[in-house]
């Protein structure tokens, strides 16, 4: 490994750490409804990205590509923190894709360049993964919020429609339908 490799190498070391800073982040408009602990942005971006997939390959699009879009549709909360929706209106909103260069500047030209394009693409909305990815970004908050509702707290439901109003695609808006009338715990049964 020459100095170049090394220097590559420890550039990738250092936006890892970076992004371990979604692991301990929590998802901060749910404070408002009283969940004192909630999910992390990482716990979220997980199961979005679980999500994407599922909806891509019921809608004939890629799964995979539209995991990796949601993979990176919050990553630049490191830098910026989880902006809960009533602050959107006092505030700029930043560039992801600004964000994203600063973050990923000294990483290896294929990695760079990777993380650029999938935050371009998720953010356009242009491609069916792209949308398959954002449907599943609005379809994690309608589930979460029916999981926290489950657990007692009732002031949710603005959360739940505003959710499942924003979902396009067709198989988002079945999941999104289906939710609604099914345990957080009907998985347990089979």
């Amino acid at each position: 490994m020459d100095q170049s490799d090394g220097q590559q190498a420890t550039a990738v070391a250092a936006f890892a750490f970076e992004l371990g800073v979604l692991k301990r982040m929590r998802r901060a408009g749910w404070w408002h409804v009283g969940v004192r602990d909630p999910e992390s942005v990482a716990e979220h971006s997980l199961r979005v990205a679980q999500l994407a997939s599922l909806i891509a390959a019921i809608e004939g699009a890629d799964p995979g590509r539209a995991a990796l879009l949601a993979v990176w549709h919050d990553s630049q909360e490191t830098r910026t923190g989880d902006i809960p929706h009533t602050a959107k209106p006092y505030l700029d909103k930043p560039s992801p894709e600004a964000i994203t260069a600063d973050q990923t500047v000294d990483l290896p030209d294929a990695a760079r360049k990777t993380v650029h394009e999938a935050v371009t693409e998720y953010e356009a909305q242009h491609t069916p993964e792209a949308r398959c990815a954002k449907d599943a970004d609005k379809l994690e908050c309608l589930v979460q919020a029916i999981e926290y509702r489950d657990a007692g707290y009732a002031s949710v439901q603005g959360w739940i429609d505003s959710s499942r109003d924003a979902l396009c695609t067709d198989a988002a808006r079945r999941i999104g339908d289906a939710a609604l009338h099914t345990s957080p715990l009907a998985w347990r049964g089979r």
